[in-house]
């Protein structure tokens, strides 16, 4: 019998998924299923988007693009960090990838040696610590518990203990939607280069924060990695396209590696990505959808005995904390999606030491759905 290799039984199972999974199934039997399990977006790419893809697919020939991505593309990402931060990014820093996946092995690979320690956030998105296992790379998991996300303080702590070679970090999070001040970025950035700690900055869930403006670690310093993605605000999951802003002595090798890992991003995505910087009016209609299914969770949690358990800045999660009727979230969860039909994601993915007490909502659903989920888990938890 063909055995697996020892990285490979590292992988722990995305649960999130089996929920998803369920959820489907569920759907299939008749059931109606409210799904606030899983970090889509339940509204199409932008309309523009669609467009320019229909185009290019007419033509029939799609091809390789270079490994870095479209100039065309590079170039208005360049731009966005202007328009959007006012922090100039040369295009030439700018890798466009398949998808914040794509990103993170990317750095990953390009960055870090087998045996390095690298740190991430407690709770925190589990592909982080699997990617980083089945690298062969030691994990350390910080606490965010405190303050809802990383601190420069925390940080010193846990490189004192053991010396970090990189951090990565995400703001706003998955999965508890808490977002970094400017401040405590600028402060994090700071201290990460006096201990000579590499960092990767997530940013995937930029023009999602509700509670402050967004701030990108490159203000701060042109040695850190970014990676973000068309996947979130931009309402383009199964596109699979994202990019990286990297120091210019990362160019080249990850240019290297990402020739051989992946030859290039979705020509078609690509050039439909273009077209998404110019949809903000029809995207900022669904991030308004967001924010009123925000305020919805945000008021019903705590008074359906659910306290949440970091502040919902951005992002569209919330992480709440379900000791009060179970300390099994897996089961809790299970029987949730078979008596009401709403579907969440449960906290083990997230925290492997209290995640078995935890649930994250996910309101990219319409409000409406979200009030009918409100109440059917309103009306079950008084029924228990």
């Amino acid at each position: 019998m063909l055995e697996l290799s020892h990285r490979a039984s590292l992988v722990e199972p995305f649960h999130a998924m089996d929920v998803f999974a369920a959820a489907n199934r569920a759907r299939q039997a008749g059931v109606d299923v409210i799904s606030l399990a899983v970090g889509q977006p339940a509204d199409p790419a932008p309309q523009g988007v669609r467009d320019a893809a229909m185009k290019k697919s007419a033509e029939g020939l799609v091809s390789y693009t270079n490994a870095l991505g479209l100039d065309v593309l590079r170039q208005a990402i360049a731009e966005h960090y202007k328009d959007h931060y006012g922090v100039d990014v040369s295009a030439s820093r700018i890798a466009v990838t398949s998808g914040s996946s794509a990103g993170f092995n990317l750095a990953f690979l390009s960055m870090f040696d087998h045996g390095d320690r690298v740190a991430i956030t407690r709770p925190g998105y589990p592909a982080y610590r699997n990617i980083l296992s089945v690298l062969g790379l030691e994990v350390e998991e910080i606490s965010t518990a405190e303050t809802g996300y990383l601190t420069a303080d925390s940080l010193r702590e846990v490189h004192a203990r053991k010396p970090l070679k990189g951090l990565l970090f995400a703001s706003p999070a998955n999965p508890t939607g808490a977002s970094m001040p400017a401040e405590a970025l600028q402060e994090l950035v700071a201290v990460a280069a006096d201990l000579g700690i590499a960092l990767i900055s997530d940013e995937i869930y930029h023009r999602l924060n509700f509670a402050r403006p967004d701030a990108t670690a490159v203000a701060f310093s042109d040695d850190v990695v970014v990676i973000n993605s068309f996947s979130k605000y931009y309402c383009m999951t199964g596109w699979r396209i994202g990019w990286m802003v990297l120091p210019e002595r990362l160019v080249r090798p990850v240019e290297r590696v990402a020739q051989s890992l992946y030859i290039s991003a979705s020509e078609i995505s690509q050039i439909a990505a273009v077209e998404a910087f110019k949809c903000t009016e029809e995207l900022d209609a669904i991030r308004f959808r967001y924010q009123q299914s925000r305020e919805l969770l945000m008021d019903a949690l705590p008074k359906l005995n659910l306290p949440l358990l970091a502040p919902m800045d951005g992002a569209f999660y919330a992480y709440c904390d379900v000791s009060a009727y179970s300390e099994d979230s897996q089961a809790f969860a299970k029987t949730m999606l078979e008596e009401t039909g709403v579907a969440a994601s449960t906290g083990v993915d997230f925290d492997p030491i209290d995640g078995h007490k935890s649930l994250r909502f996910s309101y990219c659903q319409r409000p409406e759905r979200v009030a009918e989920a409100i109440e059917r888990m309103k009306n079950w938890l008084k029924a228990g």
